[in-house]
């Protein structure tokens, strides 16, 4: 491998896991370092290719490089992401059919290698991709780990790892009490984590051992947080994953423009002018003022029963808050008459929105999601309560350090029925939550302590912020300091 040409950009490749919420922090992740005149080449799959040039068609420094999915008996022809499995039940023979891509990835990398002017510096790629760093290992190329978690809820979630057998005895309902975790914490909060972690057969055990080795033997971490929210914990964080962390986020906001972020909210002309929620968001401002609208979602992977979703209807409907509710279900019917009684202060929406336009419009002022790590970024950069309503995977440690952590947002009371599975949440308690955020004095309290969580989120990526140091800082590291044999000098010596 040669050496990298001194009047060459810094290259670095990126490679997103194929889901949405993935790949979205690992796009905007991206256009920053292309704004610092860095080159980046994105690798994904013909499917996915539409959505990430989307993205990114706008920027003349960052280019797709696709190589073809492989066709799997287990996955549905043409099923190429995530977010299009037609069942929850295919995550893990999906995770295995990206390993097959090792070899086209391998063909970019050698081709990339053949020229200096085009030698990576890295390579930034997910977590659930975690053959990659053997493939980076051939090149001599150092590989940085994504994930699309917090530092926090990582953190708990390795300790409890570790106590697993002693923690699965335990009832859900009673307490686990973790050292520097300064809120309660129980099994609920967990709910694949100890479906894993207890059986010794779950086909997902071995894909966590892959990513937690891959994890130390990689050259480093780059997290969507910041600083000021996370960064009394980046020391326990490292000491898990053995390597580096740099702390870079939130990623959303290092591609807008100033003025977007010191007027919160204000969107550009056509997409007031194309985008018919954001003429309903611009009327509501006109007619209830700011922050009263209320937004309802709950990520592209959630799913909730027909029950459920006349259950939520309904509860917003006696809530009397304005809303905006964007609902996925494809089998759900709103029950008859529901449309016409909330028609002058709802809108359901069924279509792909843009969340982060939504939640920077100064019409909203409260949150109802399912904490997904990126949703929980993308309302407190703009300032925006939560209402937390986990559905699975870590969300439950994200609801629970949102709003009694950082206590910026509410949650949602869910009871259990006799075996412990969580029961579906009555209309009432949906209507009092969504009063208590959007009107009571505990919402008031959250609505502070977001938009002062939010101003400090600007402050870390505007210039010599936080973030913005931590990105140029890990460039200079990779590029500008010693190296052993074409590699980076180890971050940590």
């Amino acid at each position: 491998m040669g050496s990298t040409s001194t009047s060459s950009p810094p290259h670095v490749v990126i490679f997103p896991f194929m889901a949405q919420g993935h790949t979205l922090p690992l796009l905007d992740l991206s256009k920053a370092l292309a704004s610092r005149g860095t080159r980046v080449t994105i690798i994904t799959t013909p499917a996915n290719a539409p959505f990430i040039l989307s993205k990114n068609s706008t920027h003349p420094t960052i280019s797709l490089s696709i190589i073809p999915f492989p066709e799997v008996e287990e996955l549905p022809e043409g099923c190429e992401n995530v977010n299009r499995l037609p069942s929850p039940d295919l995550f893990v023979p999906f995770i295995n059919a990206t390993k097959l891509l090792q070899q086209p990835f391998e063909d970019v990398l050698k081709e990339l290698c053949d020229s200096d002017s085009t030698i990576p510096i890295c390579v930034i790629s997910d977590m659930f991709l975690p053959w990659t760093v053997d493939s980076c290992c051939l090149f001599d190329i150092p590989r940085i780990v994504f994930s699309g978690m917090g530092v926090l809820p990582t953190v708990i979630e390795r300790n409890v790892s570790l106590h697993v057998p002693c923690i699965s005895s335990l009832l859900h309902s009673e307490p686990i009490n973790l050292p520097s975790v300064p809120f309660p914490l129980n099994k609920t909060d967990f709910p694949d984590h100890f479906a894993w972690r207890g059986d010794e057969k779950h086909p997902m055990l071995p894909i966590i051992s892959e990513i937690e080795q891959a994890e130390h033997n990689s050259w480093g971490y780059v997290v969507n947080s910041f600083e000021e929210l996370e960064g009394d914990h980046v020391a326990a964080f490292e000491n898990h994953i053995e390597t580096k962390a740099w702390l870079v986020g939130p990623l959303l906001l290092h591609d807008q423009s100033k003025q977007d972020l010191m007027n919160s909210g204000s969107k550009d002309v056509d997409q007031k002018q194309f985008s018919p929620y954001i003429k309903w968001l611009d009327q509501k401002m006109e007619g209830v003022g700011p922050g009263n609208v209320i937004y309802v979602a709950f990520g592209s992977q959630s799913y909730m029963t027909d029950s459920q979703m006349e259950e939520i209807a309904l509860g917003l409907e006696m809530a009397g808050q304005p809303f905006i509710w964007v609902v996925r279900s494809r089998t759900w019917v709103p029950p008859v008459g529901w449309e016409d009684r909330v028609k002058e202060r709802g809108l359901a929406i069924r279509d792909w929105v843009d969340q982060r336009g939504i939640l920077e419009h100064p019409a909203i002022g409260g949150f109802l999601t399912h904490c997904g790590w990126n949703s929980v970024l993308e309302g407190l950069s703009m300032g925006v309560p939560l209402l937390a309503w986990p559905m699975g995977a870590e969300q439950g440690l994200n609801a629970r350090y949102t709003a009694m952590g950082l206590k910026a947002g509410l949650m949602v009371l869910q009871e259990r029925d006799a075996k412990d599975d969580p029961m579906t949440v009555q209309r009432n308690v949906i209507c009092d939550s969504v009063k208590e955020l959007m009107r009571g004095d505990q919402g008031k309290k959250a609505r502070e302590r977001a938009q002062e969580l939010g101003r400090k989120a600007r402050q870390a990526v505007e210039k010599g912020g936080s973030s913005d140091k931590k990105l140029d800082e890990l460039i200079e590291c990779l590029t500008l300091k010693t190296r052993i044999q074409g590699r980076p000098a180890d971050p940590k010596g």
